[in-house]
């Protein structure tokens, strides 16, 4: 048989406790210690660069999606779906990176206040540009990146951060460039029907 303060009992214990407030238990910028075989300072270089081509990830993960959504002219369609497909790759390489700044020790950079704080790629017009001029700024903010990793990696590399230097030539570089690629050949100025005969024997 149950009394009366039973049910109010366990209404209580069901009820979520909402708006709670708690200190931060590991400030950015900070790597705790892992048995990872690293030292501190090579942990702090890499979550300190890992965190900055976090930050541009993200910002670059947003402009493959605004220029996907903003596309106009001929070529919307294929571009549409190119750029989708490399914003889907940055948003994977966006976890990857932050779960190694994770793995190391540190803290990964979030939230989009805080990443606009870091990145280095220029605020995009809030506008709509024509198309080279998006594929353009797609292309430098790739660049970006990629000189970015290229000397995080070597540097990582020589402090024995082998896990790092790993991710941001595997992953990191290697589809950078090959996305740099794929952008940079739908800049060039070839005919789309016609070829140019010109010089041809008659």
């Amino acid at each position: 048989m149950t009394t009366s303060s039973e049910p109010g009992k366990a209404l209580q214990h069901s009820q979520p406790w909402l708006h709670q407030k708690g200190e931060v238990i590991q400030e950015f910028g900070t790597v705790k210690q892992f048995p990872l075989g690293l030292s501190y300072e090579a942990r702090m270089f890499s979550c300190q660069r890992l965190n900055r081509v976090l930050a541009d990830t993200q910002i670059l993960y947003g402009l493959n999606k605004k220029h996907h959504w903003l596309l106009r002219g001929a070529t919307f369609y294929q571009l549409h779906l190119l750029l989708d497909k490399h914003a889907d790759d940055q948003l994977a390489l966006v976890d990857t990176i932050a779960e190694r700044v994770q793995t190391l020790g540190g803290v990964a950079v979030g939230d989009p206040r805080h990443v606009a704080e870091i990145t280095s790629i220029p605020r995009p017009p809030d506008g709509v540009e024509e198309a080279p001029a998006m594929l353009s700024r797609l292309l430098e903010a790739r660049e970006t990146i990629l000189i970015d990793a290229h000397d995080a990696a070597g540097r990582a590399g020589e402090m024995g951060d082998d896990g790092t230097n790993d991710l941001l030539v595997s992953q990191v570089i290697r589809s950078g460039e090959l996305q740099a690629w794929f952008l940079a050949e739908h800049l060039v100025d070839t005919p789309l029907v016609r070829a140019d005969v010109r010089g041809q024997p008659a």
